[in-house]
């Protein structure tokens, strides 16, 4: 894999995979049994440069590209998922979008805080809209200046932490006019309220809570992009985002490998470590294959995304298929990870039960597996997909 990285690249990833072992490995238990960050642990996340990867260094960040993004959450995530996913919200969607779509203005209010010190949220789902995620019922109003929000949003990752908010609502007249617009809204505004820490089954260190928005002002300078531009910003930061993930399931696949390939070694049965039997050591071999494979694809789709041509098609085709590989690889790694260490595997003190919960929300967060066959089949076909169920009735069984 080396080979299609640069030195500096290289080195990027080196110095956060020793960062990931020297300060986040300690802390994972705890946090994970606390289901909350560890302070210290956030802090050295800013300091480190890690939650401004991609802002110009004019602002407070490290000016790196969208490679190096997907490098730290990966190496992050081979220690803690759960720690990746508060850099890849951070970078993949907030500070990425404002890059892209924030004015001057906007960049020099922003930026500089969320590398520095401010942790941001993507409010995008809603309770009745998920996989249809732009059925949205939460509303901006026209008000003096700017506009009030109203609605609920659920599932907010970082949600607990954040100091400010990306909003997606709608501004269309109503649900059969689809103009949505994003909102930058910071944490303090009036109406805004955060509910409780959603009890979850892995990457519990991360928050998820509702979000709560009860005519909250928004002034005219917080609209991200222009009004009713809501959709395509929507749609550019996920295709980022489903990287993010993407690079998440690969370092915890990588993490979990690493830990069921070391314990193979090191456990003896019948004389030998059970490494040296084909039925542990050839199944092993195909999932180191299958990791790899994620990863290439992962750093490919990166490339391609920020070098690539501007083909829509093809953009959604590639985030939704690297995102989908590497759920997948994940979940069959860290099950058979556990099933390596046999029963310790599953007690709470083996490293691979972990993995086994973290893996999980792969394949439903930043869009589930069907959606993103969905969106993959969409581009493979010319012929439409059904949009209601064939009838039966008198055909012949």
């Amino acid at each position: 894999m080396d080979s299609v990285l640069s030195d500096r690249e290289r080195l990027f990833r080196d110095t956060v995979a020793e960062f990931a072992e020297s300060r986040v490995a300690p802390l994972v238990a705890d946090m994970d049994r606390n289901a909350e960050y560890d302070p210290r642990l956030v802090r050295d996340l800013f300091a480190q440069g890690l939650m401004g990867i991609e802002v110009p260094e004019a602002y407070g960040g490290l000016g790196a590209g969208l490679l190096d993004v997907v490098l730290a959450i990966e190496q992050l995530a081979r220690v803690d998922p759960a720690i990746a996913v508060l850099v890849d919200v951070q970078n993949a969607l907030l500070a990425a979008a404002l890059v892209r779509y924030g004015t001057g203005d906007q960049k020099r209010r922003f930026l500089p805080t969320l590398a520095g010190g401010v942790v941001g949220s993507f409010a995008l789902s809603e309770a009745e809209a998920g996989s249809d995620a732009f059925a949205m019922t939460t509303r901006a109003e026209p008000a003096p200046g700017g506009y009030r929000i109203h609605g609920e949003k659920a599932w907010i990752t970082s949600a607990h932490e954040a100091g400010v908010f990306l909003v997606c609502a709608r501004t269309g007249a109503d649900a059969r006019t689809p103009a949505l617009t994003m909102f930058l809204v910071d944490r303090d505004s009036d109406g805004l309220r955060i509910g409780s820490r959603i009890d979850k089954l892995g990457i519990r260190a991360s928050s998820t809570c509702d979000v709560t928005f009860d005519g909250v002002f928004v002034p005219e300078e917080n609209v991200l992009g222009r009004a009713g531009q809501g959709m395509q910003i929507a749609v550019e930061a996920l295709n980022i985002g489903k990287l993010g993930i993407a690079a998440q399931l690969v370092g915890l696949a990588e993490g979990a490998l690493g830990h069921a390939l070391a314990y193979a070694e090191r456990r003896a049965q019948f004389g030998h470590p059970i490494a040296a039997f084909q039925g542990v050591r050839f199944p092993l071999a195909r999932l180191r294959v299958e990791v790899d494979a994620a990863r290439l694809t992962l750093y490919q789709t990166t490339r391609a995304l920020t070098d690539g041509p501007d083909d829509p098609r093809q953009r959604l085709r590639d985030t939704a298929g690297a995102k989908l590989l590497a759920s997948e690889v994940a979940e069959r790694v860290a099950s058979h990870a556990l099933e390596t260490f046999g029963g310790s595997g599953f007690t709470t003190a083996c490293p691979a039960e972990k993995y086994y919960r973290d893996a999980k929300i792969g394949k439903i967060y930043e869009g589930t597996s069907n959606v993103q066959l969905r969106t993959i089949a969409a581009t493979v076909f010319s012929v439409p997909e059904a949009t209601e169920a064939v009838s039966t009735k008198g055909t012949r069984p």
